[in-house]
C-alpha cells in the first residue's frame, strides 16, 4: 500500500477525545436538530415505499401489486442502487459550491414528482421510472443535511452527533414501514401518495434552516470569481480527492459489507413472506385470538386481524432497536477505535444472516434481526462520522458523497444478485410450480398461472393446508443457501476492516 505524504496530507487522520454523553448533547446547536428533522420526515418517506418494494414487486396484478419476477425486481433495485449511491459523488460538490438550502430543497421537489410516477403508472417501467427520480432525490438530499451535520458539530461531539443522527434517520425507518402496512392494506397506490405528502413537510423546516459557514462558503466564490483562488473543474477535484489511497481502499473494503447490509432489506421481507410463520409471534404475545387493539396493530405492523406480524413490521424491530438504543451505543463505541467499532459491527451482521439461513422459526428471525441490529448501530454511524473527520476543509459534502460510493457497489451488486441468488434457492413461486407438476398438473396449465399466484394456485390444487404446504417446501429445498452465501460475501468486508485499520494506525503514527 503507498504511504507517499501528498496522497493524504490534507487529510485529517486525528482520533480525538470525545466529550462526555451528556455534554456531547448538550453541545449540539439547533441547526444539529433542524437537520435532523429533515431527514426524519425524508426516511419516512422513503422507507414507506423502500420496506416494501419487493412485496409490492412479487405481488400479482390481481392483488393490485405489479405482478413481476424476482429477477425483474433486482433490475429495479440494481439501477436505483446505482442511481441513489453514484449521484452523491458529483452533487457533494456541487452542495459545496451553491449552497446547501438550494439542493435541499431541489431534491425535496425531485422525490415528490418520484412518488407520483409510481402512483400514475402502476407497471414495470412506471415504477422504474419513479424509482430512478426517488434515486436522484436522494443522491441530491444527502450530501446536503449530512455536510451541514459535519459543519455545524466539532471534533469533540462528532461520535455522539453521527450516532443520535442516526438514531433520527431510524425513526423514520421505524415510522416509514409502518405507515406501508396499513395504507398498502387499502391499496398500493396510498402507499405512495402518503409518502408524497410526507416529504413535503420539508418545505416547512426549510424555513427555519440556516446554512452554517455560508458566509465563508460566498466569499470563497467571491475570490474565486476575482481570480484570488483557483478552484479545480468540480469532476477534477472530485477525481482528485477520490485518488487519494485513503479513499480508494475504504471503497474496497465496505463494498462487501453493503452487499450484505442491502440484502437484509431487499431480500428478507419477501423472505417472511414466504417462508416464516409470524402468527406464532402474535400468539407468544397476546394468545391464538390475537389483538384486536388498533393502536398495538399500527406499532407492532399486524395485518388488520391482529393475528400476524407483516413482513415490514418484523423488519421494523431494526428500526426500533436503532431508534431507542443507537445513542447508548455510539457513546460505547466512542471509546474505540473507529476501525474497531465498524470491524466488531460487521462480524455481528454476519452471523445475524447465518442464523437467518439456519432456521425459519419466527422468534429466530427476531434474534436475527435484533444481532444484525447491533452490528449495524456498531458500523453505519461510523462511516460518516470517518469521512467527515478526514475531509479536507471546503470538501466535507465532497466526501460524504464518497460514502456512498461502496455502498454504492455493494448495493448495485446486490441489486441485480440479491433477488436472484434468492430465486435460484429460495424462490416459493419456482417450487410451487415444479411441485404442481410433480402432482399432476399439466405444464400448458403450470405455465398458464399468473405471477405471484403459484403456492395459492398450489394450494387450491392439492387441497392441503397452505402451512404444511410451506413447511413441506422448506425442507425439501437447501433455502438456507442463499443466506449463507451472502454471508461470506460479507466476510470479505470483516477481513478488508481489519486490515484498513491497521494500515491506518500506521499512517496516523508517522
Amino acid at each position: 500500500m503507498s504511504n507517499s505524504k501528498d496522497a493524504y496530507a490534507d487529510n485529517d487522520l486525528r482520533e480525538v477525545k470525545q466529550l462526555g454523553m451528556w455534554a456531547s448533547i448538550a453541545s449540539l446547536s439547533y441547526i444539529f436538530w433542524i437537520v435532523g428533522g429533515m431527514e426524519l420526515v425524508e426516511r419516512i418517506a422513503y422507507y414507506g415505499v423502500k420496506a416494501s418494494a419487493g412485496l409490492y414487486a412479487k405481488a400479482p396484478v390481481s392483488e393490485g401489486g405489479l405482478g413481476i419476477s424476482l429477477s425483474d425486481y433486482g433490475v429495479i433495485i440494481g439501477i436505483w442502487a446505482m442511481m441513489q449511491t453514484f449521484v452523491p459523488v458529483f452533487t457533494g460538490g456541487i452542495s459545496d459550491r451553491v449552497g446547501y438550502k438550494e439542493t435541499i430543497f431541489a431534491s425535496t421537489i425531485v422525490k415528490i414528482c418520484g412518488y407520483l410516477v409510481m402512483a400514475f403508472f402502476p407497471s414495470f417501467y412506471g415504477f422504474l421510472f419513479g424509482a430512478i427520480l426517488l434515486a436522484a432525490g436522494t443522491g441530491i438530499f444527502k450530501p446536503g443535511i449530512q455536510g451541514t451535520l459535519v459543519l455545524s458539530t466539532g471534533r469533540q461531539n462528532t461520535s455522539m452527533a453521527w450516532g443520535i443522527f442516526y438514531q433520527v434517520v431510524n425513526i423514520g425507518g421505524f415510522l416509514g414501514p409502518l405507515v406501508a402496512v396499513h395504507m398498502r392494506q387499502l391499496s398500493w397506490d396510498n402507499v405512495f401518495y402518503a409518502c408524497a405528502a410526507i416529504i413535503s413537510f420539508n418545505f416547512l423546516f426549510l424555513l427555519a434552516y440556516k446554512e452554517p459557514g455560508k458566509e465563508e462558503r460566498l466569499e470563497r466564490n467571491r475570490k474565486i470569481k476575482a481570480g484570488e483562488i483557483h478552484q479545480e473543474v468540480l469532476w477534477k477535484d472530485a477525481w482528485h480527492e477520490l485518488k487519494k489511497p485513503i479513499v480508494i481502499y475504504y471503497m474496497l473494503v465496505f463494498a462487501a459489507f453493503w452487499f450484505l447490509f442491502n440484502s437484509l432489506f431487499d431480500v428478507l421481507p419477501i423472505h417472511i413472506s414466504e417462508w416464516v410463520d409470524t402468527s406464532v409471534i402474535v400468539t407468544s404475545l397476546f394468545g391464538p385470538e390475537g389483538t384486536s387493539n388498533g393502536t398495538l396493530q399500527f406499532w407492532l405492523g399486524l395485518d388488520n386481524t391482529g393475528t400476524r406480524v407483516m413482513p415490514e413490521g418484523m423488519l421494523n424491530l431494526n428500526a426500533g432497536m436503532i431508534m431507542t438504543s443507537c445513542f447508548l451505543v455510539a457513546a460505547l463505541t466512542a471509546k474505540y477505535r473507529i476501525t474497531t467499532a465498524m470491524l466488531a459491527g460487521c462480524l455481528l451482521s454476519i452471523l445475524a444472516f447465518v442464523f437467518i439461513g439456519a432456521s425459519n422459526a419466527a422468534w429466530v428471525m427476531v434474534f436475527a434481526i435484533a444481532m444484525f441490529s447491533f452490528g449495524e448501530m456498531m458500523i453505519s454511524p461510523k462511516k460518516g462520522e470517518f469521512m467527515g473527520n478526514i475531509a479536507p476543509e471546503g470538501k466535507k459534502a465532497m466526501y460524504l458523497g464518497f460514502v456512498m460510493l461502496p455502498q454504492g457497489i455493494g448495493w448495485t451488486l446486490e441489486g441485480f444478485f440479491g433477488p436472484k441468488l434468492y430465486e435460484m434457492y429460495a424462490s416459493k413461486e419456482i417450487f410451487s410450480l415444479d411441485l404442481l407438476k410433480d402432482r399432476g398438473m399439466s405444464a400448458s396449465d403450470v405455465s398458464a398461472i399468473p405471477q405471484g399466484e403459484a403456492f395459492t394456485t398450489l394450494v387450491a390444487y392439492t387441497g392441503e393446508p397452505a402451512q404444511e404446504l410451506t413447511t413441506l417446501l422448506y425442507n425439501t429445498h437447501n433455502i438456507g443457501m442463499a443466506w449463507y452465501i451472502i454471508a461470506a460475501i460479507g466476510s470479505i468486508s470483516a477481513v478488508g476492516i481489519y486490515l484498513y485499520g491497521k494500515w491506518l494506525l500506521k499512517l496516523q503514527r508517522s
